[in-house]
Parts: C-alpha cells; structure tokens; sequence
C-alpha cells in the first residue's frame, strides 16, 4: 500500500510546522515528529502520555545524515550500518551538541535508525528536501498510548491515538511486527540493550561473538526498556505448555473466560472462549504477536494466557516483549 503523493506533501508540511504525524516502519508504526524541534517533540509525549524522561529514536533517510545527529561514531557502528541499513536496528551513538535534550532524555546519547519500509524511506526523503541547510530526521516512538500494544496497521493507530494524530500514512501491515533491536555504541564494546528482529545470531555474524545483553542502570537509557510494557488492559498470564490444559481447566471450573494464545493446536474438549494460533518459529511469531495480543484484549475475557515458549538466542525478542507485556497488564 502507497500513500497518494498529496498524503506525502501533506506529511511534510504538517512535520515542518510542528504537527505529528503517524507514519509505518517495517517494525511497528510510529508518531513521528520534527526531531530538531523540540517544541514539535513534545507534542509526542503529551500524545502518549510518555515520561519525558524516555528517549526518542531520530529516523533518518540514510547513512550520510549520521554525522549531523552523532559524534565519534566507532567504526563498528558503520560495520553494522552497512549490514543492517535500511532495517530494524537502532544504534546509541553520542550525540551532536545541539541535538535537542526533549530526543534523548537529557542523555548525552541519541538513538539513530535508517527504517526499512518504503513509506518512511520516502517521507524521510521528502522531509530532508524540504529542510535545506539543517538535519532532518523525524523522531518516532511507537504510535501508541505509553506502556500499551504497539501498533502494526494504520488502523491500530487510529484506535489508540484517534484526533491527536492529525494523518496517519497507511503503509499496510508492519513486515517485522516487534520493535528494533536497540545497540549501544557508545561506550566501548557494542551491547544489546533491547532484542527485536535482528537477533544475537545475526550480530554475531558482523561483530565476532555473541553480543552482550544488558539493562543496567549504568546503560543510556531506551526505548522499550521499562519493566511493565507493551500490555493489554485484560490480564495476562504466561503457563508452562505442561500445565496449560490443567490451569484453563481450573479457570472454567471457578467461571472465568479465557483467551489462549499459543503455537499449538487447541484442544478437542473444553475450549476457552478464543484461542489464537500462532507461528511456531520465532519470526513469524513476533510478526504476530502485537496482533494477537490486541485481538485477545477484544474479546472480552477476563484473562489472556500466552502458552510459554521455547528459549534460546533466537526466542529472545519476543521472551522480552512477553515478559514487559505480563508486568503491565492489567493495569489499564
């Protein structure tokens, strides 16, 4: 799907008078705004109700607006710009002096990403022309309330932002579904600080070794790395594959409804009120999962159980928007 070419003009007029403006990436869609305005930028956090002390991620056309948002960019950082770009990796580099503390949290660091949907690569081309002589680049969280299921279709940002989103560029359902794998390159040696599609065996093959994966306090602070996230109003539980006929079982008994999402078959007997059937491999399962999730919190059960899925490097993504998915749920 393709915006008409008035859709694309109007997005960039309303990002170059400080509006915001709901775009797709290849991961999720986002609410995208002027990232050297912050005046604009603010008006993301008001949208969502996003701490402001939570750093955005700058959108950029390509490799060569770098150097405008970052200083000292290590050479592994380009390594894995050259793998990855267009795509759905973020790299923490430091940032320009100027680049406007609303974007970073007040952090001396700044998340850069080149997204990989044609949509975005076109509103970033059009918006860098119509900005001659300064950077361009469009800071874009997930185009949702804070906290809740990212969206992956126009649709879904309509649902959970309504008027405050002024256009929304329809570019179809998101390829990737989860959000991008965030790097830190700021401090040394290259560390994960959120999982997402490019897993630790896909960085591996660009820096040497499995990549470290961190989430301390002495880590820059990112997107998608609060405890409780990506959650749906209904409560979720996660449950053992071993232990799941048995626990449904014991929720009908005592009159509870229940949806299932899981990779399995449901069973013969004793269905619950819905049951989503997911892909068994891990990147069909997080294309899924937002979907998913928001579906389930539609049917108005009163709690969502996720069957537990397998581990391992690959299962990384999903088990950490999983995991933040059941810390927040619920609390709507």
């Amino acid at each position: 799907m393709t915006p008409a070419d008035e859709d694309y003009r109007r997005a960039v007029d309303l990002l170059l008078a400080g509006e915001l403006v709901g775009l797709p990436t290849e991961t999720v869609y986002g609410l995208g705004a002027d990232a050297a305005n912050p005046t604009a930028v603010a008006k993301i956090f008001a949208a969502k109700g996003r701490p402001a002390d939570h750093p955005l991620i700058v959108h950029i056309a390509g490799h060569d607006a770098v150097d405008q948002w970052a200083e000292a960019v290590p050479e592994v950082a380009w390594e894995l710009m050259e793998t990855f770009w267009p795509g759905p990796l973020t790299l923490i580099l430091k940032k320009q002096a100027w680049v406007p503390s609303t974007v970073t949290g007040g952090q001396d660091t700044v998340g850069l990403r080149v997204p990989g949907h044609p949509v975005a690569l076109e509103l970033l081309r059009r918006f860098a022309l119509a900005s001659p002589g300064k950077p361009a680049g469009i800071a874009a969280p997930s185009a949702n309330r804070f906290g809740r299921i990212s969206p992956t279709t126009a649709a879904h940002v309509a649902e959970e932002l309504g008027e405050r989103v002024p256009l929304i560029l329809d570019g179809g359902p998101c390829a990737v579904g989860i959000e991008s794998t965030i790097i830190d390159c700021s401090r040394g040696a290259p560390v994960v600080l959120r999982p997402g599609h490019i897993s630790p065996l896909h960085l591996e093959a660009v820096l040497g070794r499995l990549p470290d994966i961190e989430t301390s306090a002495g880590a820059p602070r990112v997107s998608g790395s609060l405890e409780a996230h990506y959650a749906p109003v209904t409560p979720l539980r996660m449950v053992a594959a071993d232990r799941l006929l048995d626990f449904l079982n014991a929720q009908r008994h005592r009159g509870g409804k229940c949806a299932v999402i899981s990779a399995n078959q449901p069973p013969q007997a004793g269905m619950p009120h819905a049951w989503r059937l997911m892909p068994a491999d891990p990147v069909g399962y997080a294309h899924d999962l937002y979907a998913a999730l928001r579906d389930m919190d539609h049917t108005g059960v009163d709690l969502i159980v996720v069957e537990a899925i397998p581990s391992g490097p690959e299962w990384t993504a999903v088990v950490d928007r999983l995991r933040r998915a059941v810390a927040g749920a619920g609390q709507g």
